[in-house]
């Protein structure tokens, strides 16, 4: 028997089933995983149509953001050349390089992992496809609207790094500036929703037998992703807010006039910023290491290694957000700290870079569209990572700073690191979804052209930023030797669209999805996408053993077909899949999949309006938006925790499932902890602030409140924290009333915190410490304005908890709903009372 599941590994020994299957199964599961018809392919939720309409809207945010490259190249292309007027030209900067970064290139890689993570996992779905399609919905609504502002003069202009004081209220009065910081905010919201689906996905709906030596590298490149999303992004998120509540309420964080700094802003967003590049690349070499041993036809050499590099690179990433900021005065001994780890980043890439290498040199590459991008991006990525090193080093970078020399290294690593592998994945994986592959003819075409375009392009914008061109200008004066490269450079940015525009002509003639069988594996991929399916992804799931299981398994794409495997129906007649152990990959249970709906349309919809009209000022339909995205996302939950007929199920060979769980077990408590995860490092980076700003000023910082006032917050957070630790074993007493006591005792620990916080605001007000008055002003009402937020949610979820008490719904065996309250209950207790200590003992008196 396992030690981490109690299953018994012996039942494997089961598969694949004997004789045929009864008749109906497959019907059935055609039925319930039946394409959407007309207008619901709006409500369609499972990844076979989300991760390509994902996946589409990356791909049109590259083609809209490269068409505004154009533009500025344009401008560029001649001395005083009157093309562009100035606020117009940065206006297209700012929206290039924040569509690239944030609505093309982290989306995209996301994008690729929500339409092939099922699929290689041999899962029927992730496992919160509801949560999923609303990420892409907000997603994509943000995106157009955040877009669309730049057709009315409302697009931001501060570049796509919006440094302060450029982007406070004193330099940028209008709304424009808004756009993109709540904008910005808003998508970065949805990438943590992919984000914790995906984590969920690979470690718990692994097909059995996928031990993590087991796991697909690409699983393990977007494993990595998401968890530095998780610990990156509230860092930016919270930034923007910061920036958002100073412009709209003179709150000043960044105002050096009243003790805040505008080096705190580059300081979150670089702690974003630069991780963002390996989050990324991360999964793009990911999705290079799997299409390699396919193209090579060998193994990946170094498989193990390659997973270790990825690894630490993830971590070594968080340790050189500061190589951004070497010449704003950073103390000696930081800037040799962060200039060793931008160097020691490039180790572990260059162990990937060399087992492509080895694994092209041990094998029979085909030279084919996806084995060329493959081998271009290669070669363009080591060209961008030597740059890489040359500005990690400090005296170069001095020079080098703010100069083109710096946006051709950007170039040449994000487009040689993700835009040249995501072409190859296009191409490659397409046939999974489309009923005809892509041209090969035209492929090379759109290669060639691309790959020649990079280098035209971006070569000559080293030697443009070594001959003094800096970044970020509109234009420059002749006779200073930058005309005959900035020509060529725009040449090549030509080049490079004439390549997109011949694969976006190939996609209109040959991709063909939701229609039939798809292409079939041309390509001779050993993994699990690659298996026989249907919309239901696979027929039963399979039992992995090897790490290429198409290569290795024989019979393996017959077996699963015909159905002699795990659930090779629908076991409880809904849509299904199976949950497996983190470690071990053993079955532990059967999970029912929810089934389309418009809520999450709706919900993302309304959460897209709210931001948007704030951004606008209109407070009222803003506030009646948010109502709205509430009440949908309410209703969405309210489904979500309905009773199954049966528990437990045979799923496949006699074995039977619990159709049940709760606590760790559970899919959903691992989800609920990851967010509790992310809403901590927002808190734990304006701790950060508040300590930074203490640091820059500390004759500004007054008096904290008397002790009485902390006394209160800790006993009123202790006091909720033993009633959430009470709820979730009240309602497993299995007495009458239960679940009423678990209900109850979950709203007065809302109560509790709601007491919690409203003592903290009136201590501090009876300071007279003003949140406009000084750095300390603003991020202590900014903990407190923080923590308001999850005391409103906490007690919206204590009313839930009270609703579905009153309406029959919480059993004794069904304790999900309890325990997950309680958790989220319990953090906003135990935030409370760890901010309040932080602002009342640091400095001290």
């Amino acid at each position: 028997m396992s030690s981490e599941t109690g299953f018994d590994p012996k039942l494997y020994e089961r598969f694949p089933t004997q004789g045929e299957r009864p008749a109906g199964e497959l019907e059935e599961l055609e039925t319930l995983w039946c394409a959407p018809k007309g207008w619901q392919w709006i409500s369609a939720i499972n990844n076979n149509y989300i991760g390509v309409y994902y996946v589409g809207a990356a791909m049109l945010f590259f083609v809209l953001g490269g068409v505004l490259s154009l533009l500025m190249r344009t401008q560029l292309a001649l001395p005083l050349n009157g093309f562009l007027e100035q606020e117009t030209y940065n206006q297209l900067f700012t929206m290039h390089g924040t569509i690239m970064m944030f609505l093309f290139a982290v989306p995209a890689v996301e994008a690729l992992g929500v339409l092939l993570l099922p699929q290689m996992l041999g899962a029927r779905d992730l496992p919160f496809p509801r949560l999923g399609a609303y990420a892409f919905w907000a997603y994509l609504i943000g995106g157009l609207a955040f877009f669309c502002s730049i057709f009315f003069g409302l697009a931001p202009n501060g570049g796509w790094f919006m440094y302060p004081p450029l982007t406070s209220t004193t330099y940028s009065p209008g709304i424009n500036a808004d756009f993109w910081l709540l904008g910005i905010g808003f998508i970065e919201i949805s990438a943590i929703a992919g984000a914790i689906e995906i984590i969920v996905g690979v470690l718990k709906t692994r097909a059995p037998g996928m031990t993590l030596d087991k796991l697909p590298v690409f699983a393990w490149g977007m494993l990595i992703f998401a968890g530095m999303i998780i610990i990156a992004f509230p860092s930016v998120i919270l930034a923007t807010l910061l920036l958002e509540v100073e412009r709209a309420l003179g709150w000043p964080f960044f105002d050096a006039l009243k003790g805040g700094d505008p080096l705190l802003w580059q300081h979150l967003f670089w702690f974003f910023g630069h991780p963002e590049v390996y989050i990324i690349f991360l999964p793009a070499a990911a999705a290079v290491s799997a299409m390699i041993p396919a193209i090579a036809r060998t193994p990946l050499v170094g498989h193990r290694m390659v997973v270790m590099a990825m690894l630490a690179t993830g971590f070594i990433s968080f340790g050189v957000w500061a190589h951004h900021m070497f010449t704003t005065g950073t103390p000696r001994l930081s800037v040799g700290f962060f200039s060793a780890a931008s160097m020691a980043v490039s180790v572990p890439a260059g162990v990937q870079v060399f087992s492509w290498i080895a694994t092209l040199a041990a094998g029979k590459p085909r030279f084919n569209t996806p084995g060329l991008f493959l081998i271009g991006g290669l070669f363009v990525f080591v060209m961008g990572g030597l740059t890489g090193v040359m500005v990690a080093m400090v005296p170069f970078d001095w020079q080098a700073h703010d100069s083109y020399f710096i946006v051709a290294h950007l170039h040449y690593v994000l487009i040689g690191g993700m835009v040249l592998p995501m072409f190859a994945a296009i191409y490659y994986w397409l046939p999974m979804t489309s009923s005809r592959p892509l041209s090969e003819r035209l492929g090379k075409w759109v290669f060639w052209l691309i790959f020649s375009g990079v280098h035209v392009a971006f070569l000559p914008m080293h030697l443009t930023g070594l001959m003094g061109m800096p970044r970020r200008v509109y234009t420059y004066l002749p006779d200073r030797g930058w005309e005959l490269p900035n020509m060529i450079s725009t040449v090549g940015a030509f080049m490079f669209a004439a390549g997109v525009l011949i694969w976006i002509i190939d996609m209109c003639r040959n991709f063909r999805p939701f229609g039939g069988r798809d292409a079939g594996n041309i390509y001779d991929g050993p993994g699990l996408e690659w298996l026989p399916t249907g919309l239901y992804s696979v027929r039963s799931v399979p039992i992995v053993t090897s790490l290429y299981p198409l290569w290795d398994q024989p019979g393996l794409a017959k077996d699963v077909e015909q159905g002699r495997y795990f659930l090779p129906n629908a076991a409880i007649h809904e849509r299904e899949t199976i949950v497996t152990s983190p470690l071990n990959a053993e079955p532990q249970y059967l999970l029912r999949m929810p089934r389309p709906s418009g809520w999450h349309v709706w919900a993302a919809l309304f959460t897209a309006g709210f931001f948007l009209l704030l951004t606008i000022q209109a407070y009222v339909a803003s506030a009646v938006s948010g109502v709205l995205a509430v009440y949908c996302i309410m209703a969405w939950c309210w489904l979500l925790d309905r009773p199954v007929a049966v528990d437990s199920a045979d799923i496949g060979a006699g074995i039977r499932a619990p159709t049940y769980v709760s606590g760790p077990r559970s899919h959903g408590w691992w989800a609920m902890v990851i967010t509790m995860i992310v809403a901590g490092m927002v808190c734990a980076m304006l701790a950060f602030s508040y300590i930074f700003l203490w640091s820059r000023r500390p004759d500004l910082w007054a008096a904290p409140p008397e002790i009485a006032s902390l006394v209160a917050i800790v006993g009123l957070g202790a006091l909720a924290l033993a009633m959430c630790w009470a709820a979730p074993r009240a309602i497993r007493l299995q007495r009458p009333r239960s679940g009423a006591v678990a209900a109850v005792l979950l709203a007065l620990a809302a109560t509790a915190i709601g007491g919690q916080w409203a003592v903290d605001l009136t201590s501090w007000q009876a300071t007279g410490l003003a949140a406009q008055a000084s750095g300390q002003g603003a991020t202590v009402y900014g903990f407190i304005a923080w923590q308001g937020q999850f005391v409103a949610v906490s007690a919206l979820m204590g009313l839930y908890a009270l609703g579905r008490w009153a309406f029959g719904h919480l059993k004794d065996h069904r304790p999900s709903t309890i325990d997950l309250i309680g958790l989220f209950i319990a953090f906003t207790a135990a935030q409370g009372t760890a901010t309040a200590l932080l602002v009342r003992l640091f400095p001290g008196v």
